[in-house]
């Protein structure tokens, strides 16, 4: 089958692979429908990850098809259309049955380099690396879903593909955020970053009753988006984010500060320049800057939610300011099975609609210049999708 690998740092390809086939009995086989690309792709490909190999197949976000169960699948079933959680979990182990997916004791088959870097391992997850199991991704023509009765999510009729596509990833991180960040009624709420997760923490935010919502970011096109949803928005090019936000929250912070850049956050000044040079020099795995302004802009007793992805150390990290400030810190990579059912439901209602960030769909053999849009922010990408079967999505 065809799939889009990463071959190298900056570089990936289109190359033929090994159809999966199903190697337990709770497994599904999936045929991709959509598959988009996330901003901690990037990561990956940038080279800051370091177990990633040639080869690999990527993406952790899509859309599909049930073609073939194992036997041990109960409420999955052949030809049903399905969201698959970009976090893979057991449904069993301590973690799972306490909502925490993503901290899963039994889905990584290599826990080794993450229980050197972090202490313990966590769950596996679609295309992200050996240290996340090594899970081949979802840029293909199908995917391999172990425990597919937990990680498959049946899609309402009348929700696209288009749609649907965000409920795997973007639209649960970002609505995590809003709710480990505990937004409620009369809530001011800073988002750095308006990518595909960040636009959604703004939305899942203004949905739990904030009374304000602040995004950053430098993009027009995000921005505008994130404008449209109903934020204000800040760029930081253009204002001292620190002064902004003590001005507009009348010099008190805002009460929950969500950060959904991570580990390759932009900036201005010289302290962005320090974290680029170090980590260039791999001297930190970490570029820190939108962390720390979260950090140091939220109110006294506020909360700080982490959505971003972070591999390892970050220089300089203000814990005198988490400390004196009464902050809680709250994070993780996304507990999405909590979300999306209610996620999808929800899109059936007209609730929430995600497809706007669809920017760029093309074809899987479009894949590199997929990538390549992306990165580089051409043409105003928010989020390329790639379709195996051609560009026109099913349920369009």
């Amino acid at each position: 089958m065809r799939a889009l690998c990463w071959t190298g740092v900056n570089e990936v390809a289109v190359e033929d692979v090994p159809e999966p086939r199903l190697l337990n009995r709770q497994d599904a086989l999936i045929k991709v429908t959509a598959s988009s690309v996330c901003g901690s792709d990037l990561h990956l490909l940038d080279g800051y990850v370091p177990t990633v190999m040639a080869g690999d197949v990527l993406g952790h976000e899509f859309v599909g098809e049930v073609v073939e169960a194992g036997p041990d699948v109960r409420e999955r079933r052949v030809g049903e259309r399905v969201s698959v959680c970009s976090i893979i979990g057991c449904g069993r182990c301590h973690y799972c049955r306490e909502g925490l997916w993503s901290l899963c004791d039994n889905t990584n088959p290599n826990p080794g380099f993450l229980e050197t870097l972090n202490g313990h391992a966590t769950a596996g997850i679609f295309g992200y690396s050996h240290a996340m199991g090594g899970f081949a991704g979802s840029h293909a023509e199908y995917v391999r879903v172990p425990y597919a009765d937990v990680n498959a999510f049946p899609v309402p009729d009348d929700v696209p593909d288009s749609n649907a596509v965000f409920a795997s990833d973007a639209v649960p991180t970002g609505w995590m955020g809003a709710d480990l960040g505990g937004v409620g009624p009369g809530d001011v709420v800073a988002v750095w970053g308006c990518g595909g997760v960040g636009q959604m923490a703004a939305l899942a935010s203004l949905r739990m009753g904030a009374d304000r919502v602040i995004a950053i970011d430098r993009f027009p096109e995000r921005l505008a988006m994130a404008s449209a949803i109903g934020a204000q928005t800040l760029d930081y090019e253009q204002v001292d984010v620190l002064d902004a936000l003590r001005e507009l929250t009348g010099g008190r912070g805002p009460d929950v500060c969500i950060e959904a850049v991570g580990m390759e956050s932009h900036g201005t000044g010289a302290q962005y320049a320090y974290d680029r040079a170090k980590q260039a020099l791999r001297l930190q795995t970490d570029r820190g800057l939108s962390l720390r302004q979260a950090i140091h802009a939220c109110r006294k007793g506020g909360t700080v939610s982490v959505l971003g992805v972070y591999l390892g150390l970050v220089d300089k990290f203000p814990m005198g300011a988490v400390m004196n400030k009464g902050l809680t810190l709250r994070s993780g990579q996304q507990h999405g099975h909590r979300y999306i059912p209610m996620i999808l439901e929800r899109m059936s209602q007209g609730d929430i609609d995600a497809s706007h960030l669809l920017t760029h769909p093309l074809s899987l053999e479009d894949g590199p210049k997929g990538y390549d849009l992306f990165k580089q922010k051409r043409n105003g990408c928010v989020r390329a999708v790639f379709h195996p079967a051609g560009t026109t999505m099913p349920g369009q």
